[in-house]
């Protein structure tokens, strides 16, 4: 028996496998079958179970069952495999012998055995030189390719070498900083081009050998180093033989700022990266202002206030004194309102430039927002130094702005703190300025008060006064006065102003002056505005039918884009008939005449409702300005007939406002009538009506019919 048995493959079916299988069971051979309709590749891949088969048998009825490419796939799969084919005549397989390792037997199991045996052993053969073929080819492969490889390696470590000078150099001079590295002996190693450039110097000057005090003398002379090259350099290696980093922020001539980062390297000698970070230190700087300063005025925030009043509160403790202010702009709302944020802003500004003048350079001068600014002045004399800025604030503020074609007058009312008398830390001193501030405003404004403590009383009183202003709407405490207006040719009744009046549960009837300025302060002007028109619309249905009725509006009710619909609404709900609405804006509402503004009177002038200017004279327009819109009436404030006949100007200024109303065809009305001498100078100077305690004070509801009645009587009397 052969130690390894030849390994066939017998491809027929089943029954023929089984009688091969059988005829050479007794032989030395390991026998396979396959009776699958496909080619057996996978088979002849798979191999025996002792290693790949030596020779293929196949029924010659097995091939004509498959494909005609099964003899070309069994011979692909292995390239020294033989094929013999059992079949009863061998012409019949001429086809199919198309290579001499395909052969034929007669159809007998024992013939092809018989050949198999001789094929298997020719192919083991040719397996065996191929191994050894193969064996041989490889070793002289692997003898070239070391021989290559050595060559190879040899010329990759001399273009490796120069490809990596080549990317250090390009590497180095494509830092964003600049790179030197200095030897012991303080001379350059190596430098990149962006430190050439960073400094203004050359190659041909600057290169290996050069010494750190050569450099810097180049460095000198192109006006990028200012220092002593020799107490520079002594500094730099005492610093490095100390520490192994050094850090360093330099300005050159030219106003950059370096960073300089020089580590030192273990056998003597650094490295030192410089970096331009002048762009980076702008920033930060700009940064740092603004986490400090107002960003509109320029001027000091809360956090540098703060920081300068413990400072300067550190100085109190050991004898000083300082003065804190709390000023606010006087009418600084109307400008907003009337002319528009960016005048607004304008103005803030031009106050600054203005505040700064006044103050000593060693003092602050701070914006807390809006129109609100704080002045810390330190070390002063006495109380009478803090008096006389104080004046001079005022005084700086009250002279005319001119500014974007307006012509503005503001005030200024300033509360005045003193350390230590009035405190000792920077919350006590604000807000008991803060409380002289409101003094200074309730004294009327365009003056300033010293914090005195009775101060915090009226304080209390007034925020308990805007809590109960929060809740009077809801709780019906408003009422409406009427004031008469007459006709000065007949003196009979033309219609009644409508006058707001508060009738506090506690403090009775309120002055208009104590809470209209604290509505529109606190934002409540709008919904009690909408409240009186609604309200005089429906009482003016049960006067008679040629009477009008006046309803002012304020600033912010005009800029509402509501406003015409409340107007609307008011007209609908009560009946009134649209002609004998009035609805009165103030001269300086009138001046925020943008298109909006505009658009919004000539829309409630097409419903027939009339539109007055009320106060004229008091605020910043001028007479052109009354060609801009057509009004219908022209009220002159009271201040011009109180004066009338007392101040030339003011007698001019009347005749001048009645001759225009004359020319332009507009009602002319005199406020504040309240003599007969006073209304003789109207009537004759051409008013068309007059209203005033002459004929009547602001009446409430009850008393306003009782005055129609009896004015009626007498009338038909």
């Amino acid at each position: 028996m052969l130690a390894h048995p030849w390994r066939v493959l017998f491809c027929g079916s089943e029954d023929q496998c089984a009688s091969f299988v059988a005829a050479g069971a007794l032989l030395p051979f390991e026998i396979a079958t396959f009776s699958e309709n496909r080619d057996p590749v996978d088979r002849i891949d798979a191999g025996g179970t002792g290693g790949p088969f030596d020779v293929v048998v196949a029924h010659h009825t097995w091939l004509a069952a498959n494909a005609p490419d099964v003899v070309p796939a069994i011979l692909r799969a292995d390239k020294v495999i033989c094929l013999i084919v059992e079949a009863p005549r061998i012409e019949r397989l001429v086809d199919s012998i198309i290579s001499d390792r395909v052969m034929a037997v007669p159809d007998d199991h024992a013939q092809a055995l018989t050949l198999a045996a001789a094929m298997a052993q020719k192919c083991r053969v040719h397996r065996l030189y191929s191994e050894a073929q193969a064996s041989i080819d490889a070793t002289a492969r692997a003898a070239k390719l070391v021989t290559s490889e050595y060559q190879r390696q040899k010329r990759g470590q001399e273009e490796l070498l120069n490809v990596r000078n080549e990317q250090f150099e390009m590497a180095v001079n494509n830092m964003l900083h600049g790179l030197c590295m200095f030897d012991a002996e303080q001379r350059l190693v190596v430098c990149n081009d962006r430190y050439i450039e960073m400094y203004g110097l050359s190659r041909e000057t600057i290169g290996p050998g050069v010494s750190l005090r050569g450099i810097l003398e180049h460095r000198t002379k192109s006006g990028s180093f200012a220092l002593d090259p020799d107490k520079y350099c002594e500094e730099l290696l005492a610093t490095l033989g100390r520490e192994s980093v050094s850090n360093q922020l330099m300005r050159t001539p030219d106003g950059r700022m370096i960073s300089v980062i020089h580590r030192a390297m273990p056998h003597g000698g650094w490295v030192a990266t410089h970096e331009d970070v002048t762009e980076r230190a702008n920033v930060e700087e700009q940064i740092r202002h603004m986490a400090r300063h107002d960003a509109l005025t320029g001027l000091s925030n809360r956090t540098a206030l703060s920081d300068e009043m413990e400072a300067a509160l550190t100085r109190v403790h050991r004898g000083a004194i300082i003065a804190v202010m709390c000023l606010d702009l006087d009418h600084f709302k109307d400008v907003n309102d009337t002319l528009g944020h960016p005048v607004g802003d304008l103005l803030l500004r031009a106050v600054t430039e203005r505040l700064r003048a006044v103050v000593r350079t060693h003092d602050t001068v701070a914006r807390m927002g809006g129109d609100e600014f704080v002045v810390l002045q330190v070390s002063l004399e006495g109380v009478h130094d803090a008096e006389a800025l104080a004046g001079r604030l005022i005084a700086s503020i009250e002279c005319p702005f001119d500014l974007d074609g307006h012509h503005i007058v503001i005030g200024a009312s300033v509360g005045v703190a003193i350390a230590p008398r009035d405190g000792t830390t920077s919350a006590e001193l604000l807000r008991n300025a803060d409380m002289a501030l409101y003094a200074a405003k309730s004294d009327g404004r365009g003056t300033f008060r010293l914090f005195e403590p009775a101060m915090d009383l009226k304080l209390k009183a007034h925020r308990q006064l805007e809590a109960d202003l929060r809740e009077a709407l809801a709780n019906g405490e408003f009422e409406i006065h009427y004031q008469p207006q007459v006709n000065v040719a007949t003196e009979e009744i033309a219609g009644c102003e409508a006058l707001l009046r508060w009738n506090h549960p506690t403090n009775g009837l309120v002055a208009p002056a104590n809470f209209i300025p604290l509505a529109e302060e606190i934002g409540l002007i709008v919904p009690i505005g909408e409240w009186v028109l609604r309200e005089a619309c429906r009482e003016a249905t049960t006067w008679p039918p040629t009477f009008r009725v006046a309803v002012n509006l304020s600033p912010a009710q005009l800029k509402s884009r509501n406003l015409v619909q409340s107007v609307l609404d008011a007209l609908h709900a009560s009946g009134l008939a649209p002609g004998r609405l009035e609805l009165e804006i103030t001269e300086t509402a009138w001046l925020h005449n943008d298109d909006s503004t505009l658009r919004t009177l000539h829309e409630l002038r097409d419903l027939g409702i009339k539109i007055s200017m009320d106060d004229f004279g008091t605020g910043y327009a001028s007479l052109s300005n009354l060609h801009r819109f057509p009004f219908d009436k022209i009220k002159i404030d009271r201040s011009f007939v109180e004066n009338m006949g007392q101040k030339s100007d003011a007698t001019a200024i009347i005749k001048a406002v009645v001759w225009l109303g004359k020319d332009l065809g507009i009602t002319t009305v005199a406020e504040g009538v309240e003599t007969s001498e006073q209304l003789a100078h109207v009537r004759a100077f051409g008013c068309t009506e007059v209203q005033g305690f002459l004929f009547s004070p602001p009446l409430p509801t009850p008393a306003l019919r009782g005055f129609i009645e009896s004015h009626a009587k007498s009338d038909a009397a």
